[in-house]
């Protein structure tokens, strides 16, 4: 098991900025959630080197709380998993199927972690995930419930059922894009419980895989009142709140540098070559 000893609540409220109370209740878990959706970016750095990130609390923090880097979903909402703990949630670690441009939910392994936490003497679990490198990411968590439209900050989600072969229901996260004015599919997840050792091997695979996206090229996302801003292999992708995008690609290493620092907030580790894509 993790040594969450090494996890410093106090350390990584400030990283994301959380001045708020630190109560196990619904406003503090969906003022986090923000708060760390916009604090610390999302990027595969660490894969783009064939290297898969060390999920240990401590390492994570030394990583995305006293470094300007960042990291992608098993970090994320590892990390965010020990900070809820330290509030006094309970938190149960699941997986889902990416399926954004899927024509089945079935042609996608599990290969993201999310999240289902619960508050002391509430008897509505919710929904939370701050690792998904997506614009149509959760920027709060949402009740898990079927069928209800959530605003979440600027964006809106929804949750439904999908029929499949298995015992277990089968959730879908969607979210609404705007400019389609149609919901779509993020990702699919049931409410089985996964531990460290299956995230340990699901990690070590998306890391290291030659045939994993995150090991072919760059992929780097940050997310503010203001904006969402992509960086996909060359392509720069600015979405603005009102719906308004604009793209552009890269043209050099230099530039991708900048980028990273300046735009992202990261520093490039040794090793890494930009842009990759």
């Amino acid at each position: 098991m993790s040594d969450t000893s090494r996890f410093d609540l106090d350390q990584y409220l400030r990283r994301i900025g959380w001045e708020g109370e630190r109560r196990a209740d619904p406003a503090t878990l969906r003022g986090v959630h923000l708060a760390h959706m916009r604090g610390i970016p999302f990027e595969n750095l660490d894969a783009l080197r064939r290297i898969a990130p060390s999920l240990e609390p401590g390492e994570l923090m030394g990583k995305l709380v006293h470094s300007r880097r960042g990291g992608y979903c098993y970090e994320h909402n590892t990390l965010f998993a020990c900070a809820l703990t330290a509030l006094g949630f309970e938190v149960t670690r699941l997986t889902a199927r990416v399926v954004v441009g899927a024509d089945r939910i079935e042609s996608r392994p599990r290969t993201h972690m999310a999240l289902l936490v619960e508050a002391p003497g509430d008897p509505q679990p919710y929904l939370a995930d701050v690792g998904f490198g997506a614009i149509g990411a959760l920027l709060e968590p949402v009740p898990l419930t079927a069928g209800v439209e959530f605003r979440d900050a600027e964006r809106l989600h929804r949750l439904v059922h999908a029929p499949h072969g298995g015992p277990l229901e089968l959730w879908v996260l969607q979210a609404l894009d705007r400019a389609k004015d149609d919901w779509q599919d993020q990702y699919a997840f049931t409410l089985e419980p996964f531990e460290e050792p299956d995230f340990e091997v699901i990690n070590w695979h998306i890391g290291t895989n030659p045939r994993s996206p995150f090991t072919q090229r760059v992929y780097v996302q940050s997310v503010t009142a203001e904006r969402h801003l992509l960086l996909n292999g060359r392509l720069l992708t600015d979405t603005r709140v009102d719906g308004t995008v604009v793209e552009r690609e890269v043209t050099g290493e230099a530039e991708a540098r900048r980028l990273l620092d300046e735009e992202f907030g990261i520093d490039v580790p040794d090793g890494v070559t930009l842009p990759a894509g």
